[in-house]
């Protein structure tokens, strides 16, 4: 158990004394997270934590390569106060295994009330102090103000695009949540999408950028219900190709991708050439509804992807007619290495730069020094984040 002092805040002249702990998430503090949840929501935050505190997607086991820890933010009176996540991961960096940890959080009640406006901070030197080697790789629009504060902690920021492909421009115009947040963008959006404007411009974008790839015919692509031994083998041929990547062997993808049912949209796509692995691609094909961003789409996305460099080409040819013929009206993805980048444009996605920033901790700095050379080959895709949100 962990007790941080704050400073003393003062309320209405009178100066309050509280200590804050940061424990373990425990089922017995599930009561007092809705309770942080509601206020959250009270205050429209458009932030919360998780009301189970047994991990959904990658619970505590033993003899495994990833998982989660969470974290909460606990005041002498038993209420919850913010909330963080560890998830814990083997990368291979320069051919070394190293421990690396990504974060998701951390969540305080500095955005509804002074009182706790340094918790935020707190928290992340608590993460630190349990894992230095630390990331995040996310970030966007409310965000801002947490990567000015870690920047300032010497944290170094890289920016990666995000790789889309409108497959139904009418549906996609008409249900786009996030570019329809004005009155002027819908009335436009809608014109589009009703004129057919939108549609031919849509498909002549996506023909003309996917005019630089070619379709290998030879490819084919399987839907698995596990990773085997034959995702060791792609990993063993595939990982000296990277100069960083989470550790993506059989057993690790089948911890990250689980069968029993914790991650049901997770689809794992075998791709080969005649008898040869070529890689594989994990895609989602999710129906929302009222999403803040995508609305009531239909959307797919290609959340992690293995091959060697030369491969990705076909692997993400494969995953995105397997994704068109399901029938999404969009797909997207996070990337992060070139030639991963290179394979999703070839394939007719826009490219849109500097979309998700990986925020990198100053020991993990020192693991991929020098960064401008480890950057060109880092691996990381949407699984490298917070998983089944995929983006």
């Amino acid at each position: 158990m962990i007790c941080a002092k704050l400073p003393l805040p003062i309320v209405e002249g009178v100066r309050i004394r509280m200590a804050i702990k940061v424990v373990p998430y425990e089922p017995e503090h599930e009561s007092a997270v809705a309770a942080f949840n509601q206020r959250m929501l009270e205050g429209n935050t458009g932030w919360g934590w998780y009301e189970i505190a047994r991990d959904q997607w990658l619970p505590e086991r033993e003899n495994k390569r990833t998982w989660r820890e969470h974290y909460l933010a606990i005041d002498d009176e038993g209420q919850v106060r913010g909330a963080y996540a560890h998830k814990p991961h083997e990368w291979q960096i320069r051919g070394e295994r190293v421990l690396v940890a990504d974060w998701q959080g951390p969540v305080s009640e500095g955005l509804l009330s002074p009182r706790y406006a340094t918790l935020g901070l707190r928290l992340i030197r608590e993460m630190l102090k349990r894992y230095p080697v630390l990331y995040s790789w996310g970030h966007g629009g409310h965000e801002a103000a947490m990567l000015q504060m870690i920047v300032k902690l010497g944290w170094l920021i890289h920016e990666t695009p995000f790789c889309l492909k409108v497959l139904h421009p009418f549906r996609f115009l008409r249900g786009n949540a996030y570019l329809r947040g004005s009155r002027r963008n819908r009335i436009a959006l809608d014109a589009l999408a009703f004129s057919g404007l939108g549609w031919l411009g849509l498909k002549l974008l996506h023909g003309v950028l996917g005019l630089r790839g070619r379709r290998d015919r030879s490819v084919r692509v399987e839907v698995v219900d596990a990773f085997g031994p034959w995702a060791d083998a792609v990993w063993e041929r595939a990982r000296n190709d990277y100069q960083a990547l989470g550790v993506r062997d059989g057993a690790t993808m089948n911890d990250l991708v689980p069968r029993d049912g914790r991650w049901p949209r997770g689809i794992r796509l075998r791709v080969r050439r005649g008898e040869t692995d070529l890689g594989w691609a994990v895609v989602l094909d999710n129906q929302l509804e009222d999403d803040p961003r995508f609305g009531n789409l239909r959307v797919g996305c290609v959340a992690d992807c293995l091959a060697r460099p030369e491969d990705a080409d076909a692997v993400i040819d494969a995953a995105t007619r397997f994704l068109r013929a399901r029938g999404v009206d969009m797909i997207g993805s996070n990337q992060s290495h070139p030639a991963w980048i290179r394979a999703f444009a070839r394939a007719g996605y826009v490219i849109l730069e500097n979309r998700r920033c990986f925020a990198v901790s100053p020991a993990f700095q020192e693991a991929l020094s020098p960064f401008e050379t480890v950057s060109a080959g880092l691996h990381l895709t949407n699984m490298d984040g917070h998983g089944p949100s995929g983006f």
